[in-house]
């Protein structure tokens, strides 16, 4: 099957290059380990894009999460959360110095930790794009007293539009994500065709998922009809969970906001409502983690992030940068670009 199609592919590429982007790190995942960029033509690149969750919260929200945790407050972390360097400290650092950092499987688990220790103030790490966001939200609606949230929850479509909108990154396609688009449904993708000529597929997980939706992209490219298609038709619907998007915007307002390597993107980011204050901890604890920097000296994460560059044109990539010496965000979560291309020098 993988044959037959990258035969196909290999019929319709046109000899100029193709850039297909994708915003998940699963599919970087799939992409690396399978190998599929050696299956392609030469004029087709695959980038990856800000699609770790992990990957793009700013340092300035991390670094609140060690000033919390050095301050008293027990904080709670999904793993791939807990070495992530800050501008000078990672939540790992804070546990050394004595702070109370707990990694937790999910969202309930670090609930059902406050319950348990009522007198102890708690915090949970509240990051991802909108997949793990409704988990959170209706959590939110039903927190102890004694528990309270650090947002940095990322929507997916605003990042691809800054793609899209990019001077220098001539995006020819989008992979759009599996895991995001079982919330959100595939209806949000379909300004990208529609708004910049940009063919769009939403893909599955497995190789051949990928290989198919290339060459989806490469078909329309070759007809000259952008569209948006859906490859993962077996989880995800035109309207996605509805259920699960009332529970988002039940608790959390859009807003502006930062993408650690990017920048500020319009109407990117979640923020609790009013009515949630007081699960806010931003709001509960006077936070002063001084100021933020996002970018170690010489590291090149943020061009990775963008998609402008591959990890090893990165002149740290596993010289001064490696998994037991993170340096950047994109060398520390499993869908970080840079740690998935570890895999391949280890």
């Amino acid at each position: 099957m993988a044959r037959s199609i990258t035969e196909k592919i290999a019929e319709i590429t046109p000899p100029d290059p193709i850039k297909i982007c994708h915003v998940c790190g699963t599919h970087e995942w799939t992409i690396t380990r399978s190998g599929l960029r050696a299956l392609l033509p030469e004029s087709v690149s695959l980038i990856a894009g800000p699609g770790c969750p992990v990957c793009i919260v700013p340092a300035r929200e991390i670094d609140e999460a060690v000033w919390l945790a050095l301050n008293g407050v027990t904080v709670t972390t999904l793993g791939d959360m807990y070495r992530v360097p800050g501008s000078e400290a990672s939540l790992d650092d804070a546990k050394s110095r004595g702070g109370d950092v707990r990694v937790v499987y999910s969202v309930r688990d670090a609930v059902a930790m406050a319950r348990r220790e009522p007198e102890q103030e708690f915090v949970f790490f509240a990051i991802g794009f909108e997949t793990t966001t409704p988990m959170n939200a209706l959590e939110i609606l039903d927190c102890p007293e004694n528990m309270s949230f650090l947002v940095s929850h990322r929507l997916i479509p605003p990042a691809m539009e800054f793609l899209a909108e990019f001077e220098d990154l001539d995006i020819d396609g989008f992979i759009a994500p599996g895991h995001v688009s079982t919330i959100i449904g595939a209806k949000p993708y379909e300004r990208f065709p529609e708004e910049y000529g940009v063919p769009t597929v939403v893909a599955g997980f497995e190789s051949l998922d990928v290989l198919m939706t290339v060459y989806m992209i490469l078909k329309q490219i070759d007809s000259d009809s952008p569209k948006l298609e859906n490859e993962y038709s077996r989880a995800v619907t035109y309207e996605g969970n509805v259920r699960a998007q009332e529970a988002i915007y039940r608790v959390f307002d859009v807003i502006d906001g930062s993408w650690r390597g990017i920048g500020e993107i319009p109407s990117s980011t979640l923020s609790l409502k009013e009515e949630f204050s007081h699960a806010d901890a931003r709001q509960r604890y006077s936070i002063d983690a001084g100021p933020s920097r996002d970018i170690y000296p010489g590291c090149s994460c943020h061009l990775v992030i963008l998609g402008k560059i591959t990890p090893d044109e990165c002149p740290l990539f596993m010289e001064e940068c490696t998994p037991e010496t993170p340096k950047g965000a994109c060398m520390v979560s499993s869908e970080g670009t840079c740690k998935i291309w570890t895999q391949e020098r280890l």
